[in-house]
């Protein structure tokens, strides 16, 4: 009994110290204000990010002499993109997501410095947002999961808070969480993408950063789904053909994206040339063929291709040429060494082909590109749970979570049969490499104590 009353005693003399630690509740008030300005953020660099695509637009539309001045606004974007993520912030480049996955597999924070610093959170949204303006094929979200992971770092930095590692899964999950408005596809995606060996004890960070973030964004930007409503339902049996068609599908072009992308990377950095030149041809080169595929296509290909999706989700079909276009310019996107995510141009292009699918089948375009943007994207990422849990938060039809899950089981297993190498993770392997060979090459500190004295030499014998 006396042991019992002195086990409650020690338990509330421990909650007690929990609650009134000057300690951790500045931990916990800047790992608040982390999650935050994270949702803040990425509100913010959403509404840019629109602004940007629209100004575009507004300089290139029409059919008159404008329409062609894609050919020299892209690619000249996309150099100054490329040469001041090369020159000024390097490790901003790409999508963002590779570079949160190396940095915490990285030891200690002045490694993970090279990937996740704000000055990277500042290069990321400022080029983002110009590679946006020049018609490339990219997106804010992935961009925003490596602004996510910079803001908590520095929360851990500021506030004294260990597991580098969890906080940096919370604020990839926030980000995610942020830019869709889909809590629980930014849950989802850092356990199954981020994760891959999800410590139980991040639970509440993850949670946590998640509702903070979410709940910012939601006060600056309100209550909405990413692609509007669909109430096209898959019945069973007579649209599960669908399903496996779109997964199948899905699954191998996926694959295809994945693999041709990894080839062509590394094919570029086995390319000797000098840096600066090498760096402004790759991205004029790409810039360029996204400028003449984007104006074959009637401008359909430019940059995220938000509203030609959101119209396939809708129930309008759309051209054949759309989807092999759109993943044409979204490899060059990829590779051209600019920063940019993959997520929104993506889902893009599964809803082109869900629509082609849907076609040649007779079935419903709505139904055909909602489960087309499901295969397609598990092939691309190899995340299948983050791929329909997205892709329901963001049509709100939750009617459909099987045939969705479905769809992107089955091209997650097809993607693999090709690409046995997922993506990011491929990606997050080849930034690691490079900061443990910058680091080895950086030439070692000097000790603030100075040379260590040595003792003279005794006296040679005569």
């Amino acid at each position: 009994m006396r042991a019992h009353r002195a086990f409650r005693r020690g338990m509330m003399r421990r909650s007690s110290a929990l609650i009134t630690s000057s300690r951790l509740w500045k931990s916990r008030l800047v790992f608040w204000a982390g999650a935050l300005m994270t949702g803040v953020i990425s509100a913010g660099f959403a509404v840019l990010a629109d602004e940007a695509q629209g100004l575009f637009f507004a300089v290139t539309g029409g059919q008159g002499w404008n329409m062609w001045l894609p050919l020299v606004i892209t690619p000249v974007g996309m150099v100054i993109c490329a040469l001041a993520a090369d020159h000024y912030f390097p490790g901003s480049q790409g999508s963002g997501i590779p570079q949160a996955i190396a940095a915490r597999h990285l030891r200690n924070d002045h490694e993970r410095s090279y990937l996740l610093s704000m000055r990277l959170v500042l290069g990321k949204i400022v080029l983002t947002i110009i590679g946006l303006a020049s018609g490339a094929s990219i997106g804010r979200e992935g961009p925003t999961v490596q602004v996510g992971a910079s803001l908590m770092l520095l929360s851990a930095r500021l506030g004294g808070m260990a597991h580098a590692k969890g906080l940096i899964l919370a604020g990839s999950a926030a980000g995610i969480a942020a830019a869709f408005n889909t809590p629980l596809a930014g849950i989802v995606f850092a356990i199954e993408e981020m994760g891959r060996s999800y410590n139980a004890r991040t639970n509440g960070v993850v949670l946590s950063a998640v509702i903070i973030a979410g709940v910012a964004s939601l006060g600056l930007t309100g209550s909405y789904t990413y692609f509007g409503i669909t109430r096209e339902i898959a019945h069973f049996p007579s649209d599960w053909a669908l399903v496996i068609a779109c997964g199948v599908a899905g699954g191998v072009a996926g694959g295809v994206f994945s693999k041709l992308t990894l080839l062509v990377v590394r094919w570029l950095r086995r390319i000797k040339l000098e840096r600066f030149g090498k760096v402004a041809t790759i991205a004029a080169a790409a810039g360029l063929l996204i400028a003449i595929i984007g104006i074959a296509t009637g401008g359909m290909t430019f940059g995220t291709s938000y509203a030609h999706a959101r119209a396939a989700v809708e129930g309008q079909s759309l051209p054949w040429y759309f989807f092999m276009g759109k993943f044409v310019v979204t490899l060059a996107s990829t590779v051209s060494g600019i920063p940019g995510g993959l997520f929104a141009p993506s889902l893009a292009v599964g809803a082109g082909l869900g629509s082609v699918i849907g076609a040649l089948m007779g079935s419903s375009a709505g139904l055909a590109a909602v489960l087309g943007m499901s295969g397609y994207f598990a092939g691309v990422v190899q995340a299948p749970m983050t791929a329909f849990v997205i892709i329901v938060e963001m049509t709100g039809n939750h009617e459909n979570v099987v045939p969705v899950m479905a769809a992107a089981m089955i091209g997650y297993g097809t993607s693999r049969l090709i690409a046995p190498e997922p993506l990011y993770h491929a990606l997050s392997r080849i930034w690691a490499a490079d900061i443990i060979r910058k680091i080895r090459s950086e030439p070692p500190a000097a000790d603030p104590a100075g040379p260590v004295p040595t003792s003279p030499e005794p006296p040679k014998a005569v």
